[in-house]
């Protein structure tokens, strides 16, 4: 499994530096092939020959918490569709996105957060323009398990304190009529910060996000997954370092054991509220759109031969900087 570590600091290079650097052009993937040159078409698909990227949200949240990085991903040229989640049951969520997908002329980057990550792992098995998952502090089931049972597996979450309690202790329940166990799932107000966001947004942002959640039912969490699209279509993964909702060692799992190109950031379950940049690179990366400032470990022969042109290109521009100065 690869681990990719965010480069800790960037800085302006001379102007000198662009002359031997485009060099590279001809050899991979440049920053200025990422701008895109404006937003994506409107219809969903790319005039560009870039993937669609598909981003689809989880428990407590909907599609508007991706809204900075489909701002980030529109900027490049990348077409986006924020999809909803019904967030009703497994199979019917994992249906409605697999006809969704249908819709979509091209090759797909399917990105799933937190139950989301169920829901792809679902739908994508058998879409042939599905190219690349992203987990995004996601779910990633093997066929017969289900997202409460993996969210269990090993301690960090901070759902019930109580494994007992007929309802998890952070969670509020909504009967929706029929079944005692037919109903809606809130977290409390009162726990929301703690356990979605790890207390790492200010008190304003909290309230906010609390009071616009969206539910979900317990019969989506309790259901087994059908199809794992993980196993035939390479995965990449980020671990949110401090999850308190699905645990950060219950991520690095399944992050594992799909054999998923990972990234670990400090951040909550909710990092696309907390590190937008850090989402937004990943799926860069799984959409084939790498970029100088990601540096992996383990790398490839041509991720290294692109590494050494790097260093080559800044060398001969500091020469001719050096040069300039003394002419």
């Amino acid at each position: 499994m690869a681990h990719i570590r965010r480069a800790l600091a960037r800085r302006a290079l001379p102007l000198a530096v662009l002359l031997p650097a485009a060099a590279l052009m001809a050899a991979g993937p440049s920053l200025a092939s990422e701008g895109g040159g404006g937003a994506a078409p409107a219809d969903g698909t790319s005039g560009s020959g870039k993937p669609t990227i598909v981003l689809v949200h989880g428990y407590w949240a909907d599609a508007s918490g991706w809204d900075r990085i489909v701002e980030s991903l529109q900027a490049r040229g990348y077409p986006v569709v924020a999809t909803a989640n019904p967030l009703r049951s497994l199979s019917g969520d994992a249906d409605y996105l697999a006809a969704r997908l249908k819709t979509i002329e091209g090759p797909v980057v399917l990105v799933g957060h937190s139950y989301g990550g169920a829901v792809i792992t679902n739908a994508a098995a058998g879409n042939a323009n599905v190219e690349s998952l992203v987990y995004i502090a996601g779910f990633a089931p093997d066929k017969g398990e289900t997202a409460f049972q993996l969210a269990a597996k090993y301690p960090g979450s901070r759902v019930t304190d109580d494994p007992d309690a007929p309802v998890p202790t952070a969670l509020n329940a909504v009967p929706l009529g029929g079944a005692v166990t037919n109903v809606d799932l809130y977290l409390k107000p009162e726990k929301f910060g703690e356990v979605f966001l790890s207390d790492r947004l200010d008190a304003n942002r909290t309230r906010v996000l609390a009071a616009t959640q969206r539910p979900a039912t317990a019969a989506s969490g309790n259901e087994p997954t059908r199809a794992v699209a993980w196993k035939t279509i390479p995965s990449w993964y980020l671990v949110a370092t401090d999850d308190r909702t699905i645990g950060t060692d219950n991520l690095r799992f399944m992050a594992e054991r799909a054999k998923a190109t990972t990234v670990e950031v400090d951040a909550p379950h909710a990092v696309m509220e907390t590190s937008p940049a850090d989402v937004t690179e990943l799926i860069l990366r799984a959409a084939g759109d790498s970029r100088p400032s990601l540096a992996e470990t383990g790398t490839s022969g041509r991720t290294a031969v692109l590494g050494g042109a790097a260093v080559l290109a800044v060398a001969a521009g500091t020469v001719i900087t050096v040069r300039a100065r003394r002419t």
